[in-house]
C-alpha cells in the first residue's frame, strides 16, 4: 500500500534538521581543515636586547609561537622589526606581498604602526597588536599598572603580617627613567599598592640607568645609610632582583629586607643545574616573588585569538596578559624546571 502524499512530506520535512546538521558539520570540518598564513613581526630578536624592561628576549617570544604553531592549522612566516620603525614598516610591505591571512604585530613606534595599519586596511588584510596599539587591531599585552600594584600589594602585606607595628621603609630599584608608558605604570601600581596597607610608608628610588647589575652597588650603599631599618624592595626587573639579593646578603641584612620583582623570567628562577632565587629548596632567599609576565609564552594565548579572527570571531579591544605573583611555594608549577620536564 501505498503511502500518502502527507506522510512523505512530512517525512521529508523531518530529515531537514539533520541534514541541515550534517552540511554544518561539513562546513565546521573543511574551517578546521583549513590552513592560515599568519606573519609575525617581532619587535627585536637583535642577541642581548631584552624587550619591556624586563629579561625576555625577542627570541624568546619568537619561539613560543614556533612551538604554539605546531599544534594549530597554521603556516607562519617570521619578521624582526630590529627596534627600527622604517624596517617595520618594510616587513608589513613584504608581509602583504607574501599574501597573509593575517598580521601579528609587535612594535613599539606609533608612527610606523599608524602607516602599517594604514598599508594592511588597503590590502584587506586583518591584523593583531602585540603589546603596542596598531590603529583598528585588537590588542594582545601585559597590564603593567595591575602587576606593579599586585607587588606593592604583596610588600606591604608581608610587613604588615611579619614587622606589625614596626617602622618600614620602602625602596624602588629599576631603569626608573626609561621612556615609554610600562615603566611609569608600574611605578604607580608598585606605589599605590604598597600604600593601600601601609599609606604612611615612604619610598626611596635608585635608578639602575637601564643596567640592572648596577643594583648592587646602589642598594649596598642605600643599606649603609638605614642600619637596622626594615626595608620592603620592588625592583623593576628580575636581574635587578638578583644584584639586590648578594647585596642584602653581602650586608648580612636578611632579617630586615625583603624584595619583590617584575617579569619572573629565567634570572629569577633559572635553570636546573643554577642556584635559583625562587626554589623551594633555596629557604635562605630574601626574594618573595616575582610578579610573571608569561612573555615567552605569548605565542600560545595569541594563536587562539589570531584563528579566532580568521574564523569570523571578534575579540575584544585589548586581551589582558595573565599576572599573577610567583613564590618559591609555586614557582616549580608555573616553571618546572628542566630536569622535570
Amino acid at each position: 500500500m501505498r503511502p500518502k502524499r502527507g506522510l512523505r512530506r512530512r517525512s521529508f520535512l523531518a530529515g531537514l534538521p539533520a541534514l541541515a546538521c550534517s552540511l554544518g558539520a561539513v562546513r565546521n570540518a573543511r574551517a578546521e581543515l583549513r590552513r592560515f598564513k599568519i606573519a609575525f613581526a617581532n619587535l627585536d630578536e637583535t642577541p642581548g636586547v631584552t624587550l619591556e624592561g624586563l629579561g625576555f628576549t625577542g627570541s624568546d617570544v619568537r619561539r613560543s609561537f614556533e612551538l604554539a604553531a605546531r599544534t594549530r592549522p597554521v603556516d607562519m612566516l617570521y619578521f624582526d622589526n630590529a627596534g627600527d620603525p622604517a624596517r617595520a614598516v618594510a616587513n608589513a610591505e613584504a608581509a602583504i606581498a607574501a599574501k597573509v591571512d593575517l598580521l601579528i604585530e609587535y612594535n613599539a613606534d606609533p608612527d610606523a604602526n599608524a602607516e602599517i595599519a594604514r598599508r594592511i586596511a588597503v590590502a584587506g588584510i586583518p591584523a593583531l597588536a602585540l603589546v603596542d596599539p596598531l590603529p583598528g587591531a585588537p590588542l594582545y599585552g601585559p597590564d603593567n599598572y595591575l602587576a606593579g600594584r599586585i607587588a606593592g600589594h604583596a610588600l606591604g602585606a608581608f610587613a604588615r603580617e611579619n614587622w606589625p607595628g614596626e617602622q618600614v621603609f620602602g625602596v624602588l630599584i629599576g631603569d626608573l627613567a626609561a621612556p615609554g608608558a610600562a615603566v611609569r605604570d608600574r611605578v604607580q601600581g608598585i606605589t599605590e599598592g604598597v600604600h593601600e596597607p601601609l599609606p604612611t610608608m615612604q619610598l626611596a628610588s635608585l635608578d639602575t640607568g637601564g643596567q640592572s647589575l648596577r643594583a648592587d652597588a646602589l642598594l649596598t650603599k642605600f643599606l649603609l645609610t638605614q642600619p637596622d631599618q626594615r626595608l620592603l624592595i620592588a625592583t623593576l626587573d628580575d636581574l635587578a632582583a638578583v644584584y639586590a639579593a648578594r647585596a642584602i646578603e653581602m650586608n648580612r641584612r636578611q632579617s630586615d629586607c625583603v624584595i619583590v620583582s617584575q617579569g619572573l623570567d629565567p634570572n629569577i628562577h633559572g635553570g636546573a643545574s643554577e642556584k635559583k632565587e625562587l626554589d623551594p629548596n633555596n629557604r635562605g632567599s630574601v626574594v618573595l616573588g616575582s610578579v610573571a609576565y608569561y612573555m615567552d609564552r605569548y605565542g600560545y594565548e595569541v594563536l587562539p585569538l589570531a584563528l579566532r579572527l580568521l574564523n569570523g570571531g571578534t575579540l575584544p579591544p585589548h586581551t589582558v596578559t595573565r599576572h599573577m605573583l610567583v613564590t618559591a611555594a609555586d614557582v616549580f608549577r608555573e616553571y618546572p624546571p628542566i630536569d622535570m620536564n
